[in-house]
């Protein structure tokens, strides 16, 4: 595969037909506007064509009732194609990162870490080594993106996110700087107006910085669907 499609026309179109393989992506936003959902939607469309997923679900949150309204009656066959990791503290997903090369076989074609920062945010609250915890996140990071170029894989990042001080319903994810600079599309997804509605702003893509493309899609019980479905 060339890239791995959401299954959302719209979302799509605006990343060139799917997240590229052989690249580190980001969708960062607040809660509840799909990003989870998302991962789960492209973990199952690798599925469908036979490839495997790597599911790092560091909220321990993964949902089982999403993946089965998502996949229907596909469920017996897509379900063992996705191989989930719970990490439950910042040390243990440093550990899972660090052993994804040992699972990386051909059939493997997409990694996601859910969310990339909660367990890193829980160990900043409580904890003074802020500096090694940064240099931490940037060697998991480094590490990802090093995967996605060598193995021919996409690692899809979420993020949760703080607001932007001075910056009026404006957020950004945690350690953004180092967020950024290793990832090479950029998501910025928002809650509308309108129920269930929400925008996803490219924030980055490839070589391109604030390439201004947006799109909207319907956060639906059964994925992200084109708003007009």
């Amino acid at each position: 595969m060339d890239v791995i499609p959401t299954g959302c026309y719209v979302f799509d179109r605006m990343i060139r037909g799917g997240f590229p393989v052989g690249q580190v992506a980001l969708v960062y936003g607040e809660a509840s506007t799909g990003k989870t959902t998302m991962a789960v939607q492209c973990a199952i469309n690798c599925a469908r064509r036979g490839f495997k997923t790597l599911f790092i679900d560091s909220d321990n949150a993964f949902p089982p009732n999403r993946l089965s309204q998502i996949a229907q009656q596909e469920l017996s066959t897509i379900a063992p194609y996705i191989l989930l990791f719970t990490p439950q503290n910042f040390k243990e997903q440093v550990h899972i990162i660090e052993s994804l090369t040992s699972l990386l076989t051909s059939s493997v074609a997409l990694i996601v870490v859910d969310t990339i920062n909660s367990l890193y945010r829980i160990e900043l609250g409580s904890s003074a080594e802020t500096f090694a915890l940064n240099r931490e996140l940037n060697r998991q990071l480094a590490y990802l993106v090093d995967i996605a170029r060598t193995k021919k894989v996409v690692v899809l990042l979420t993020s949760q996110v703080h607001s932007v001080i001075g910056e009026l319903n404006e957020v950004e994810p945690l350690a953004m700087r180092v967020l950024n600079f290793h990832s090479k599309i950029v998501i910025n997804l928002r809650k509308t107006a309108k129920v269930g509605v929400i925008e996803a702003v490219l924030k980055k893509f490839l070589g391109m910085r604030n390439p201004s493309v947006r799109s909207q899609f319907r956060l639906t019980e059964i994925g992200i669907q084109d708003v007009g479905r």
